[in-house]
């Protein structure tokens, strides 16, 4: 990947340091794909479409040990009806001894909302989000709060191979009270990565809710195997209020540039008798060569949003390249 480096950058002194100047580095990135996409829900069908961001990424060291940076894409897309053409931006300021705190803009995932399907990493979730017949509980989310202006912190090392993350969304628009989640990672065996994470998703007035996470993944050899259950309890009494969500992944790496994957999950609404559970299982594979990554996948959804006669598969083909 190319980048433009050394545009230098002023920083003015601040609650946070004392002298005058100093410089720093901004990177400039991109990136274009395209793709086909074939979906057998017939208010979709076959779809081609074709994506592009800029992203830029500065840093610079202050005189007292702290490393401020900040990054956002040059993307019209989530904020280009209010305030675009800026996506997701950040900004973040770290050092060893204090941990790493950012301020998320637009774009950023909370401490559980982060891991919430690390097995399969939402291989399905452009398949199957859009077209009028296709009702989705997966595409909902089983995830804690998450807004724009939200915080994250990451604590320092307290234990060798611990990893400690909290988040923050504050009460505000569209929030009816502030959610604070805190997510753990132990990375001590080799190959072995086990985590926990316990969010609230307190948005709406009447449908406050707690949401946790626990997962795993081993790899060996070529492969890794990756499982993920996430638990949604809501003080709501609807019978779609609460939701189990598990997802499982094989991945097998021929090498650093192909990558092959199989998983599944399933979405369960335990206090509603009525409906089906909603299963997806698929394959993708990825092969990147040089700044080029083609990439497919076949995706199967069964009992689409619960109901068991909602049965789809969808097919995709892409290329994406980055400079």
């Amino acid at each position: 990947m190319n980048k433009f480096k050394k545009i230098g950058l002023t920083a003015l002194a601040g609650s946070l340091v004392a002298t005058s100047v100093f410089a720093g580095t901004l990177d400039v990135s991109g990136g274009a794909s395209m793709e086909v996409q074939n979906n057998s829900n017939a208010s979709k069908g076959k779809v081609f479409t074709m994506g592009n961001s800029v992203n830029f990424a500065g840093t610079t060291e202050l005189d007292n040990g702290l490393t401020v940076s900040m990054k956002f894409e040059l993307d019209d897309g989530a904020l280009s009806g209010a305030g675009g053409p800026f996506d997701s931006h950040s900004m973040k300021i770290a050092s060893d001894s204090l941990g790493t705190f950012t301020f998320h803009g637009h774009g950023g995932s909370s401490g559980q909302s982060a891991v919430d399907d690390t097995a399969t990493g939402d291989f399905w979730d452009n398949g199957f989000n859009s077209g009028t017949s296709v009702v989705v509980k997966a595409l909902g989310g089983v995830t804690s709060a998450t807004s724009d202006n939200m915080m994250t912190y990451a604590l320092p090392t307290i234990m060798d191979d611990v990893a400690i993350n909290t988040s923050y969304v504050p009460r505000g628009t569209g929030e009816y009270e502030a959610s604070v989640d805190v997510a753990v990672a132990y990375t001590g065996v080799d190959g072995l990565t086990v985590g926990y994470a316990m969010g609230e998703d307190n948005a709406t007035k009447g449908s406050q809710a707690d949401v946790d996470t626990m997962y795993a993944s081993y790899a060996f050899s070529s492969f890794t195997v990756a499982l993920t259950q996430t638990d949604k309890d809501s003080i709501s009494t609807a019978t779609d209020a609460d939701r189990e969500y598990m997802g499982y992944a094989i991945t097998y790496t021929a090498n650093p540039d192909l990558s092959i994957k199989y998983g599944g999950s399933s979405h369960e609404t335990p206090n509603d008798t009525t409906d089906s559970d909603e299963e997806v299982e698929g394959i993708t594979a990825s092969y990147t060569t040089g700044g080029m990554t083609i990439s497919t996948k076949m995706i199967d959804m069964n009992n689409s949003g619960g109901v068991g006669t909602n049965d789809y598969s969808m097919w995709e083909l892409a290329a994406s390249f980055a400079f």
